[in-house]
């Protein structure tokens, strides 16, 4: 089994395309706007925060929100994960049934602003999101312009592979390192924050590794016989014994897509080929997975593929391409990138592990 967890050899969907260029060279250049999945109630025990942040980890924020209201971490939750070095706006809640709200705007500085406040019967739940907005600039663009507006084209219309990207496992892999101490020689880790974070690492590079071998067999983004097929805008998902010509349309038309697991306990979902090619790439990970399952985590399916949805782009200037796209909640705009070109980006300090 190779330890080093070598992200950059996963195989792409489509012809490397020899672009190359800058991101990240500021937090400005990396914008996400979450969008929830539902409206608040505009009353009840939980106040709902939106929070614009700049180069801030989500946990972090929690982390201050809870000391600014006085209340336990526990006290706070927010929907998903944002990258740190970017500027993000996304929704926390806290939990505060009696007590009057505090001034929300002593909060605000060079890195954290707050844009609504309101109150919810319910708190926030990971998860809980209709999709994510991104906005992105590339500079220092050297290719070939016309390819890569083809490429683009093609990404609109068959997505992008649904890969786990680089920032899931931690800074030098070091949430996969972590997993593996855990899952194979035992190790404890009493932070459930971090300890979560470590299965789920795993969990994502499994997955990866499953894709990665559906690339390579040139069906990642078309059915095969015993695959799990998901539904567009949602986690359901169906099992088909063989593809018909039902089937291959509504792939097309991206209306569902195949999948793959996030491992753990539970019924597989899948047979024929699509058990065969699983069994095949995890045969070596058989601690990982029985030591996923040990510790509760729970099998689920997750699309091999996803939709780039409002794909847009520009040339600001000669050396700068400006993306705008949103992508489903849990999928990573680096996943475009890769399908684009190799862009360089600062180096992430230590502090990046929990994004």
């Amino acid at each position: 089994m190779d330890k080093t967890y070598p992200l950059e050899t996963l195989p792409h969907a489509f012809p490397v395309l020899v672009n190359t260029g800058q991101i990240r060279s500021q937090p400005e250049d990396f914008a996400v706007d979450e969008e929830l999945g539902f409206t608040f109630t505009n009353a009840g025990e939980h106040v709902m925060l939106r929070i614009r942040k700049t180069a801030r980890n989500t946990d972090d924020v929690a982390r201050q929100l809870a000391r600014f209201a006085k209340v336990s971490r526990k006290s706070v939750s927010y929907a998903g994960l944002k990258d740190k070095n970017a500027v993000t706006s996304q929704f926390f809640s806290v939990h505060l049934p009696s007590q009057q709200d505090p001034d929300w705007q002593q909060l605000a500085d060079s890195s954290i602003e707050v844009l609504a406040v309101t109150r919810h019967q319910k708190k926030l739940k990971r998860g809980a999101l209709s999709r994510n907005h991104f906005r992105l600039l590339i500079r220092e663009f050297s290719g070939d312009r016309g390819m890569t507006e083809q490429r683009l084209q093609l990404i609109r219309q068959q997505g992008v592979p649904n890969y786990f990207a680089g920032q899931r496992f931690g800074y030098a892999n070091s949430n996969l390192v972590m997993a593996e101490e855990m899952l194979i020689q035992g190790k404890r880790v009493k932070d459930r924050f971090r300890r979560n974070l470590f299965y789920a690492a795993a969990r994502s590079w499994l997955f990866n590794l499953v894709l990665a071998e559906r690339i390579r067999s040139a069906n990642w983004n078309r059915a095969i016989a015993g695959d799990s097929m998901m539904l567009k805008g949602s986690r359901s998902t169906f099992h088909i014994d063989s593809v018909d010509e039902e089937i291959i349309s509504r792939v097309v038309e991206m209306d569902i897509s195949p999948t793959g697991p996030l491992w753990g306990s539970g019924q597989h979902r899948v047979s024929a080929l699509a058990l065969q090619i699983e069994n095949d790439v995890l045969k070596d990970w058989q601690g990982w997975m029985k030591g996923l399952e040990k510790a509760g985590m729970q099998l689920a399916r997750r699309a091999l593929r996803v939709a780039v949805q409002d794909l847009c782009w520009e040339w600001p200037e000669n050396n700068q391409l400006q993306l705008s796209f949103s992508l489903a909640p849990g999928s990573y705009a680096t996943a475009i990138l890769r399908e684009l070109g190799e862009f360089s980006e600062p180096l992430t300090s230590p502090r990046s592990l929990q994004q």
